[in-house]
């Protein structure tokens, strides 16, 4: 009883090699605020989650809800966190003893000839055996908790993962919705325009016919006309191109396209100041970096794991059976058996192949801490970018806006005073020629000042937090 004490003590008292891991520090210049001059141009209030709601556009927002719930990417993901769930679970497992339990019948026959015994006869008999084998693993040293604590790091990236999938996806659906809508409102804008040079080619023509304007001025208008004319299925194509990959996105066939995303004309907008937070809650919320710290958590426990097998390891194997001739006879006393004892396995002295894999550990444990690092930089990098891209085109914008009111006018003038006499008509084929380059440049600038929102959001990594399960769609009955 006191070896037994004693070893019971021991075990208790053994704790598990290996580092303990410490999430790394962030910096305090990393946990400020952000630096970009474009923090101007936006709140310093938290970030939003469901980030795609503040467009108040009912349309997008129900092609993220869609999203979330159907695309493949998210349902891979999710697969994927499931899987490593399992794998913890059965990693659990072995703190259990193992069981195995056995039943056996066997017809047995001795020939005369198979012993050396003079005057032998051969025998025929039954053999009934029932049995049940158990084994324990004793983790003195660590190997299964740290196993325990590298599978729970595991899931804990693949839920970041997961996070980071439905991230991607919304700003995807955001960005390419935001993307047909801008296609359609450049569609019109050139055809407008095109409309408007028709009526300018028609009065050159008219004015020719009468003798008071040459071919050239006729063929300078038609080159307006055409071209922008030519730009229309240009923007046309890329607007159904849009469509197609948002009916992916949401999980259905391309030929499946959103009659309401159709209709859209005019890319949506962010009206009021964006909230960014700062450094330490993007750090926070950003799945990206929490995958990134998962990983590194998993990885420094496998040193522990690796470390634990230049140890030995100890099983306690039991296994008690019933053996017997008649099958009746399995009750009594004389058919039991048992056996208990430890086993000890050691590869020692030949501890070259667990040192090797140590040290794959520690490399791997060392790669995780340098990806998490950049993770962090790359986080920080991502933002700043985006509220600098987002700045710049929030001045683009203003400027251009100015700039076709400005155009709107000249041509406007110019139309009057070529009607009065005082213009050429090379004056209002040139005002007519910065309208319409005034009036394009802008389109494509607030397609563009909706993406760049987009990608700052994006970058702030925020809306996974209130995102539904993902499901499975029925296909639809015929």
């Amino acid at each position: 009883m006191k070896r037994l004490s004693l070893l019971a003590a021991g075990l208790l008292s053994a704790c598990a090699v290996g580092p303990n891991y410490e999430r790394p520090a962030t910096p305090p210049t990393a946990a400020g605020t952000f630096v970009d001059p474009g923090v101007t141009k936006v709140s310093t209030g938290a970030a939003e989650g469901e980030w795609w709601r503040l467009f108040r556009d009912p349309v997008l927002d129900r092609l993220v809800v869609d999203a979330l719930a159907h695309n493949t990417d998210i349902r891979v993901a999710a697969a994927n966190l499931r899987r490593v769930r399992s794998l913890l679970s059965e990693t659990r497992n072995q703190r259990l003893p193992t069981t195995d339990v056995s039943a056996r019948y066997n017809r047995q026959r001795s020939g005369a000839n198979t012993t050396n015994i003079p005057g032998a006869q051969s025998a025929e008999f039954d053999f009934f055996q029932v049995g049940l084998d158990a084994g324990y693993q004793v983790d003195i040293f660590g190997q299964v908790s740290r196993s325990i604590e590298a599978a729970r790091g595991d899931v804990g990236a693949a839920q970041a993962a997961l996070d980071a999938a439905r991230i991607a996806v919304a700003a995807e659906t955001a960005r390419v919705y935001a993307q047909a809508c801008g296609f359609a409102a450049q569609a019109t804008v050139a055809r407008e325009t095109a409309q408007l040079q028709d009526q300018t080619l028609g009065l050159t023509r008219r004015l020719l016919e009468a003798g008071r304007g040459t071919q050239r001025d006729v063929d300078q208008t038609l080159v307006l006309a055409e071209n922008a004319r030519s730009q229309v299925p240009q923007f046309e194509a890329e607007r159904r191109a849009a469509l197609y990959a948002l009916a992916t996105l949401t999980g259905r066939p391309p030929a499946e396209t959103d009659a309401a995303a159709a209709q859209c004309a005019t890319p949506p907008q962010v009206s009021g100041l964006i909230p960014v937070g700062d450094g330490a809650a993007l750090l926070a919320r950003r799945p990206d970096v929490r995958q990134a710290e998962r990983l590194l958590a998993a990885d420094t426990a496998r040193v522990g794991v690796a470390t634990a097998a230049l140890y030995p390891s100890i099983r306690l194997l039991g296994s008690v059976s019933l053996g017997a001739q008649d099958i009746g006879d399995l009750a009594k006393s004389d058919s039991f058996s048992f056996s208990l004892g430890p086993l000890i396995s050691w590869s020692f002295p030949n501890l070259g192949q667990a040192r090797a894999r140590l040290r794959q550990a520690e490399a791997t444990s060392e790669g995780s801490l340098a990806s998490f690092d950049g993770t962090v930089l790359t986080a920080l990098r991502e933002v700043e970018q985006a509220l600098a891209r987002y700045s710049g085109e929030i001045e683009r914008n203003v400027a251009l806006r100015r700039a076709e009111a400005a155009a709107n006018n000249a041509a406007r003038i110019a139309g009057l005073r070529f009607s009065a006499g005082r213009d050429t008509l090379l004056q209002r084929i040139d005002a007519e020629r910065d309208r319409a380059s005034a009036r394009a440049t802008l389109a494509q600038s607030n397609a563009a000042l909706a993406e760049a929102q987009v990608a700052l959001f994006n970058a702030l990594g925020g809306g996974w937090e209130a995102a539904p399960a993902p499901v499975r769609r029925e296909p639809a009955a015929n």
